[in-house]
């Protein structure tokens, strides 16, 4: 059986979709590999957003080691740069212990800048900031988002209309800088003709069907709402230091929660509680349609039917454990 790989080994790296069942393969490899999971998510990293995460529960974290979660309060901000310098100290903590890092998660711009490297970020520029602020909250995120595919459609095709902090970051930078963000992200080594910035086997769980996934998507936001979705949103809207325009507020899910709480609906009317549902839904299926398109962009992935049968069989001969 395959165990550690050596320092100059490639990284495994388990992606995919949400909810397409990177959990559950990860925990299988568990058994079979001495491992530590690395998370690629960047709503994990928050502490007390639990539920609307799909967090791994308390047994699941008890089976195996896992870092990147629950490592900042909701107020702060997590980037792909500092993402990649955890990664990195991380994988060689995890190596110098004897086991073998395991990357498992679905935020594809995180796993991007690891992958294919990332140039130094222009800093933030507060006097850009506000001004866009002013006129997000004037003419709204399409409109940002609009003028953003003038000047970066690159950036502009990879972004939801409605993520307005990232669609915000990137007009910063156009502001400040002259050039579009996908400037500063270094092109994919295989068109470039450089070495990845970091050795990888990247191993994606995609479905063949994507009303699978859809169905998946459906039921797990269902359930998320069931266990008590709603009460963790209030439980965060009761700190002022929250609000609906941080990071951490608008991940998927917990932005329609909390602009539905917002708009004084009650939850509790099952009228209302299916409508907010649905629209959880909906964002959520298109977070996996976006995250599907940055995985077509891989060409080294080995891609696993997620939908089929053998799905560990096939993820354990994709890193070679025998």
């Amino acid at each position: 059986m395959n165990t550690t790989p050596a320092s100059s080994a490639p990284t495994w790296v388990l992606t995919g979709p949400t909810a397409c069942g990177k959990t559950a393969v990860a925990l299988a490899l568990a058994q079979r590999v001495p491992l530590e999971v690395i998370s690629v998510d960047s709503a994990l990293v928050y502490r007390g957003m639990d539920i609307g995460t799909a967090k791994p529960s308390a047994a699941e974290l008890a089976q195996v080691p896992h870092h990147l979660i629950d490592i900042l309060d909701p107020t702060e901000a997590y980037s792909a740069a500092r993402f990649v310098q955890d990664t990195l100290r991380l994988i060689d903590e995890v190596r110098a212990r004897g086991r073998t890092p395991l990357l498992v998660g679905g935020t594809m711009l995180y796993l991007k800048a690891l992958l294919d490297g990332i140039d130094d970020m222009p800093s933030s520029d507060p006097v850009v900031r506000a001004r866009l602020d002013a006129r997000m909250r004037e003419l709204g995120p399409a409109a940002l988002h609009a003028e953003l595919a003038q000047v970066d459609p690159v950036t502009a095709a990879r972004l939801a209309p409605g993520d307005t902090q990232r669609i915000q970051r990137a007009l910063e930078v156009w502001h400040s800088t002259g050039q579009p963000l996908s400037h500063f992200h270094k092109r994919d080594a295989g068109g470039s003709g450089r070495e990845p910035a970091h050795q990888a086997i990247v191993v994606s769980l995609e479905p063949t069907e994507r009303s699978w996934l859809h169905q998946r998507v459906a039921l797990r936001y269902q359930q998320m709402m069931d266990a008590g979705f709603v009460d963790e949103v209030k439980a965060l809207r009761q700190r002022p230091a929250l609000h609906a325009d941080l990071p951490a507020i608008r991940c998927v899910g917990y932005r329609q929660v909390w602009e539905a709480l917002d708009a004084g609906l009650d939850l509790h009317q099952p009228k209302v509680r299916a409508e907010v549902t649905e629209k959880g839904i909906a964002a959520t299926r298109q977070l996996a349609k976006r995250q599907v398109t940055w995985l077509r962009s891989m060409p080294q992935r080995v891609v696993v039917a997620a939908d089929q049968p053998g799905v560990i069989a096939k993820v354990q001969a994709a890193f070679g454990i025998a």
